[in-house]
């Protein structure tokens, strides 16, 4: 049986501030949602403004760019290079 790390938790990582396991009953509703291969409710919020919601992702998209020029090519190397090292560590637990 493979080590499970010690910084997930059912497969939720609990390393950082807000990203440990969600509500008991987000949880539940997941796991019926995968037993009975219902795909949960897609489609626009209600409650979001469209107009809003627009204008933030545009704001993202631009941001992405901004950012990307901003980093040099060894921060950028370092990224990569950490987000590998994180792929293969979720690679591992799951075999």
């Amino acid at each position: 049986m493979p080590e499970r790390s010690k910084d997930t938790f059912h497969g939720y990582k609990t390393g950082k501030r807000g990203q440990g396991p969600p509500d008991p009953n987000v949880r539940a509703g997941e796991i019926v949602q995968q037993a009975t291969r219902e795909m949960p409710k897609e489609g626009p919020d209600e409650s979001k403004d469209p107009k809003r919601v627009a204008v933030g992702r545009m704001g993202g998209l631009k941001g992405g760019e901004a950012r990307k020029a901003a980093l040099t090519q060894e921060r950028r190397a370092e990224i990569a290079k950490k987000r590998l090292r994180s792929v293969g560590e979720a690679a591992s637990l799951s075999e």
